[in-house]
């Protein structure tokens, strides 16, 4: 049995960073208006970790030119406000 393995041709989901994952998703479903969401909610559509999707939300709140992102409650798990920057 050979340890060797053939790199795949495919694209996977992983290639893409995670939070440019994260980044398109939230623009695709917040390009009609504001959008409120939990983590734990998105986690499995996006394909991360609801403690990923958590980190990364702090990180585009300061980088994401893009999207204006608020933390806007906290009930059992943040939920975070996200409507796109033109709409601010």
């Amino acid at each position: 049995m050979s340890a060797t393995t053939t790199p795949s041709t495919e694209t996977a989901a992983d290639d893409v960073p995670k939070e440019e994952r994260l980044k398109s998703f939230l623009l695709e479903k917040a390009q009609d208006g504001e959008m409120y969401f939990k983590s734990k909610f998105i986690a499995e559509e996006v394909g991360l970790s609801p403690k990923e999707i958590g980190a990364l939300m702090v990180k585009l709140k300061d980088s994401a030119s893009e999207l204006t992102v608020e933390k806007w409650s906290y009930t059992s798990a943040t939920t975070w406000r996200v409507e796109p920057a033109d709409a601010a």
